[in-house]
């Protein structure tokens, strides 16, 4: 059996990517991955996911170029999540120019707080 069949899909064919520093183990994003794109992924060791909202692959950073060069993929012990570690180029992984897309945090006000800066605005990453 190849390794790809042992990763569970969900009902639309998709599985949850978790992208995460291969240094700094730092969470920087979220995304879903289709077999087309897990296998371009191992093939080509750049990140490469599955846009829900577009119905197309994309390789992470096609517009910014801040692409994901990947160092290792694994899968979690149910065989239905696959976290890439990767080299994030120019240490924005976020479309809002920030380092990961998880910057906003909960204070204890329940108001969510933005405690990660923009590293380059978005208007300067995609020009279109």
């Amino acid at each position: 059996m190849s390794w790809i069949h042992s990763i569970k899909w969900d009902s639309d064919g998709l599985v949850p990517v978790i992208a995460q520093d291969y240094k700094t183990n730092k969470v920087l994003m979220f995304a879903w991955m289709n077999e087309e794109a897990l296998e371009l992924t191992q093939k080509n060791k750049k990140a490469f996911y599955w846009s829900r909202s577009r119905k197309k692959i994309w390789e992470k950073g096609e517009e910014s170029g801040h692409t994901q060069n990947v160092r290792e993929i694994r899968l979690d012990c149910d065989g239905d999540v696959i976290l890439i570690k990767i080299e994030q180029v120019e240490n924005i992984a976020c479309h809002t120019g920030r380092e990961t897309c998880f910057y906003q945090k909960l204070d204890d006000k329940g108001i969510w707080v933005a405690d990660h800066v923009v590293i380059k605005e978005p208007k300067d990453i995609y020009k279109k």
